[in-house]
């Protein structure tokens, strides 16, 4: 048996921070962008019942025993495809191959929009099937089982697809607004831009934290404000009211921590800013690399010029991207 899931990652994400354990309560606007991660499951012809063979992005593979108890899952090669493999019960050797269209580290959400495709396809293989929440919950349980930092708007988007407002009581994800008008223009005048090298999002969650356990200021709900706002902007067609709400995102991560928005990304938005561009926010974690959504105008040409501009800032390439109009899909 062979199953193919897809998954989109994301891109804009109005509020996000607010979906974190120390937050405890949130809400976030992303947009799911295709094309995202591929990954394919495939009975193996070879190997003991446990063996699980592993084909990464760049021609990389490993394997491990599934049952070998001696080895630690967090001590493997990539833990997360590894505890992903390990959280469902499935019988035989087993081929997992990952593509992505995307950088790894690119803080659109890459390594949840895997865990979610590597899941849907193991339920396919298992003959189980799991609602949108229930696994993006189950991804969400995978990261965090190995001790790493990380918020649930990431796995959300990936399991859903679309433009949302999600509510968080973290962990759980408490309410789905899905934007139901067109979301067409988000097409070419939402661009995300990778700035050249990946970051570690889970070790700048450790530092923010321990800049919001020294503060009593009240840091996070301008970002959950801001969230609800660019889901009312994008409900009503007003991309100007949209741009709006993700510059307010952005520089109220800026105030999460000073490290969370880097030169590189004061540079491009500048660029942005001449050039007309309606917003702009920090992606995922911010910090050192990643990568930026920019909200460019409406007439083509500017479009154009702007990301022409934007591909020209030293190590930065705008992404092939459209809005993904669903979620994980399993074939």
């Amino acid at each position: 048996m062979r199953v193919i899931s897809t998954a989109p990652v994301r891109t804009a994400d109005a509020g996000g921070w607010t979906d974190t354990w120390f937050a405890v309560r949130g809400s976030v606007c992303n947009v799911a962008i295709d094309p995202g991660v591929t990954v394919t499951v495939a009975h193996s012809q070879t190997g003991a019942d446990g063996h699980v063979e592993f084909v990464l992005p760049d021609s990389r593979r490993w394997s491990y025993d599934r049952f070998d108890e001696s080895v630690e899952v967090a001590a493997m090669h990539d833990p997360l495809l590894a505890a992903a493999c390990c959280s469902v019960d499935i019988d035989g050797p087993l081929r997992v191959s990952v593509e992505s269209a995307v950088p790894p580290g690119s803080g659109t959400g890459s390594s949840a929009a895997v865990t979610v495709a590597l899941l849907a396809a193991l339920d396919a293989i298992a003959g189980r099937e799991r609602s949108m929440l229930e696994l993006a919950r189950a991804a969400h349980a995978v990261e965090v089982g190995l001790g790493w930092q990380s918020g649930v708007q990431d796995q959300l988007a990936s399991a859903h697809g679309g433009v949302h407002l999600f509510s968080i009581d973290y962990p759980r994800c408490t309410d789905v607004k899905r934007l139901d008008v067109s979301i067409a223009a988000l097409d070419e005048r939402l661009l995300t831009v990778y700035l050249g090298r990946p970051h570690a999002s889970s070790a700048v969650h450790e530092s923010v934290i321990a800049h919001l356990e020294a503060t009593d200021s009240p840091l996070l709900e301008p970002l959950r404000v801001a969230a609800v706002e660019a889901f009312d902007a994008l409900c009503t067609e007003d991309l100007r009211a949209y741009g709006l709400a993700l510059v307010a995102a952005h520089e109220g991560t800026r105030r999460l921590h000073p490290g969370l928005v880097s030169h590189l990304a004061d540079e491009l938005t500048s660029v942005a800013a001449q050039l007309g561009a309606l917003g702009w926010k920090v992606n995922g974690a911010g910090g050192e690399g990643g990568s930026l959504a920019v909200l460019a105008p409406e007439d083509p040409l500017a479009v154009a010029r702007l990301r022409n501009a934007l591909g020209r800032v030293s190590g930065c390439s705008v992404l092939r991207s459209r809005v993904a109009r669903a979620g994980v899909r399993v074939a």
